[in-house]
């Protein structure tokens, strides 16, 4: 006996229930006394069946309840309507309306219909904790986990109705509230889904909500993917520098490569420090290796200024040309003659012809040592680049 009233007594303090009375407060403390879930949700639907509208004092608890207790008979339907009719008969604690209003919004949410409402439940239950927390006889921990769920559904709700920045908002107020890793997991959700969409705009605004927060290398590189969809080389560049020296890629350094390869164009003091990212790449990224370090030639020789192999190519090519004239038109006029046969004026055009040919040869042998001392260069690079990568 003393083991009941002392449960009764519990059961006063947590859902404002007195002690019985009448048979409407027998029934509803059966029903709330109940073990299993389904048994408390069909003597709560029994206790509505007799009594709902007889002005007992527990209807709306035995509807909020309704709408609270989980039961596989229950449907969703059933779950709206008794938490609707719980808030419109009213006089529910601040928790018990607080959770009731959670549930119908998320419902609501999930199905992705009334999302007005669900936004006004979830800033209902927002204000209420806030209220209740601000009380001097207040213990904050419990109404800044309700504030958080709060702000967890509206983030939810918004999301919904397509309000990128104002659920990124809504999602991590509430993860500097609960501090819930699973918060930030589905920020992440939502903007994965917006990048797989194609909608790069709204997928930065998630993930640089995301960085501002954590400021994580992962997402660095993500977002600075990002911005170079979105044309914001510039800010990408910065970004991904700062994840590249806090966490070596290959993927990141060929991004690096790639923007600055592209600026070198207009910027040739940008040439060197494209080379460099490029061959990084080249050793890092099995994906883009051979592309990276194409590109890191393609820089080194054709971009510096200073080395000039195009232009030492281009001469080589013409000299050689010039060169196999000169010894075509040598071998028709004198290939067949001997000295003997040649008149002094014949005599003077051969010396002039072997002098032009031997001088061209010494020219294109001048030309190929610049040109092998810069690939000998561009060697040195890259061995510099494996031992500073370990290699």
């Amino acid at each position: 006996m003393k083991k009941i009233y002392l449960l009764l007594l519990i059961l006063a303090f947590s859902a404002g229930v007195a002690l019985a009375q009448n048979p409407a407060d027998e029934a509803y403390i059966k029903a709330m006394t109940a073990n299993d879930p389904c048994q408390r949700v069909q003597l709560l639907k029994d206790y509505i069946a007799n009594y709902a509208g007889k002005g007992t004092q527990y209807e709306n608890y035995a509807y909020a309840h309704l709408c609270l207790t989980p039961c596989q008979t229950k449907t969703i339907q059933e779950t709206i309507t008794c938490g609707e009719k719980a808030l419109s008969v009213g006089g529910l604690d601040d928790v018990t309306k607080c959770q009731v209003l959670l549930v119908v919004a998320g419902i609501y949410v999930n199905q992705g219909q009334n999302l007005d409402k669900a936004k006004n439940y979830a800033n209902q239950v927002i204000q209420i904790a806030k209220a209740n927390k601000d009380k001097e006889s207040s213990n904050p921990a419990p109404w800044n986990n309700l504030i958080g769920a709060g702000y967890f559904t509206l983030g939810h709700a918004l999301e919904k109705a397509r309000d990128t920045s104002g659920a990124v908002e809504a999602y991590l107020t509430a993860y500097s509230l609960l501090k819930n890793p699973k918060i930030l997991v589905t920020v992440k959700k939502m903007g994965k889904d917006y990048y797989d969409a194609k909608n790069y705009a709204e997928a930065e605004k998630v993930f640089r909500a995301i960085y501002n927060l954590n400021r994580e290398s992962d997402i660095a590189v993500f977002l600075g993917q990002l911005l170079i969809r979105n044309n914001k080389n510039d800010e990408a560049l910065a970004l991904l520098k700062e994840a590249y020296g806090k966490k070596k890629s290959g993927e990141v350094a060929f991004s690096l490569a790639v923007i600055l390869a592209k600026k070198a164009q207009t910027d040739s003091s940008l040439v060197n420090e494209a080379i460099r990212y490029s061959l990084e790449a080249a050793f890092l990224s099995p994906t883009n290796s051979e592309q990276a370090m194409k590109m890191a030639e393609g820089l080194f020789f054709t971009m510096n200024k200073d080395l000039k192999y195009n232009e030492t190519v281009l001469e080589i090519q013409n000299k050689t040309k010039e060169l196999n004239e000169l010894t075509e038109n040598f071998n028709t006029r004198f290939g067949n003659k001997e000295e003997e046969e040649l008149s002094e004026r014949e005599k003077k055009q051969l010396k002039d012809l072997l002098s032009q040919i031997e001088g061209l040869k010494t020219e294109i042998e001048k030309l190929k040592k610049q040109q092998e001392a810069a690939i000998v260069k561009f060697n040195q690079l890259v061995e510099e680049t494996k031992r500073r990568l370990g290699k």
